[in-house]
């Protein structure tokens, strides 16, 4: 984004004022890593939508410095940061938003007895270092009809719920595109997901919604977003095509999209995941200021 000069500055948006802040403390933070000097003060935010990354954002960068990106541009932690990485997180006053579980797909009974060992070990260990979320997948159709997959994954998700609602932590079963990236994947569709966690009756089985990917499979993202909320723990953003920016290059208008989810008062958190097209802190320094409504 281009800086407006100073002589225009009583005409800025709220959006290009927090984007000239923000881009004043990454290039100080720029320089600070390269020299391995002290930071500037983290950026300051509205806050009230609490904005996470996946490590991908940051093109996989040393995790000692992506946590410091994180802490300067008011980051709250990191999607599925591996468990020997939490300590380095919790040095610098970040969580892990989002861990991963190694459980096999739900729809399948099959895979039962692994999903649910490695869910409830996962459940432990993210409850014991005071983080709140667990992922977990519908796995692939494969010839199975979508009635019988949500039965299987009810069934499955019902012998973790009571031991999730004891340590306080939400099982979050993703929603992805089966349209363009993930070619026959299960919970693809929000109505779909939110019948599933219906029918399992846990307030701590609820659903990482995949901005971009639901774009792709189906649209309407506000209105579905407003009509599921109880049932959504998580939300991922990209840009849409192409899984980028989340900026004024793609179809969706993420400041609409946050206010939504402001307006219906969710607490929980909002990861970037999207592939940076330039610089990947200063994208992601754009990203923080458009979705900090």
């Amino acid at each position: 984004m281009q800086t407006p000069s100073i002589h225009h500055s009583s005409s800025l948006t709220r959006r290009e004022a927090l984007a000239i802040t923000l881009g004043g403390a990454v290039c100080g933070l720029s320089t600070a890593l390269v020299r391995g000097g002290d930071q500037p003060p983290p950026a300051e935010l509205k806050g009230r939508i609490k904005q996470a990354i996946t490590p991908g954002v940051l093109r996989r960068m040393p995790l000692e410095q992506m946590c410091q990106v994180c802490v300067q541009l008011g980051l709250h932690g990191i999607d599925f940061a591996s468990q020997t990485d939490w300590p380095t997180l919790k040095k610098h006053d970040l969580i892990c938003t989002m861990a991963g579980s190694g459980a096999k797909g739900l729809n399948r009974k099959e895979n039962h007895e692994q999903a649910v060992a490695a869910l409830r070990k996962t459940i432990e260990a993210v409850a014991d270092a005071g983080f709140p979320n667990v992922i977990v997948m519908s796995g692939n159709r494969a010839g199975l009809s979508d009635e019988e997959g949500a039965a299987n994954c009810v069934a499955g998700l019902k012998q973790i719920a009571a031991f999730a609602e004891e340590k306080k932590v939400n099982v979050c079963m993703e929603l992805l595109n089966s349209k363009r990236n993930h070619k026959d994947y299960q919970c693809d569709r929000t109505a779909w997901g939110a019948e599933v966690c219906k029918k399992v009756g846990s307030p701590r089985v609820k659903l990482l919604y995949d901005i971009y990917h639901m774009q792709v499979q189906e649209g309407d993202v506000i209105a579905t977003i407003r009509e599921n909320i109880e049932w959504i723990a998580h939300f991922h953003t990209a840009g849409v095509p192409g899984r980028h920016e989340v900026d004024e290059t793609q179809e969706l208008y993420y400041p609409a999209i946050m206010q939504a989810i402001v307006d219906l008062k969710f607490d929980g958190y909002v990861a970037h995941e999207y592939s940076p097209t330039r610089d990947p802190v200063e994208s992601l320094k754009n990203s923080v200021a458009i979705c900090d409504v």
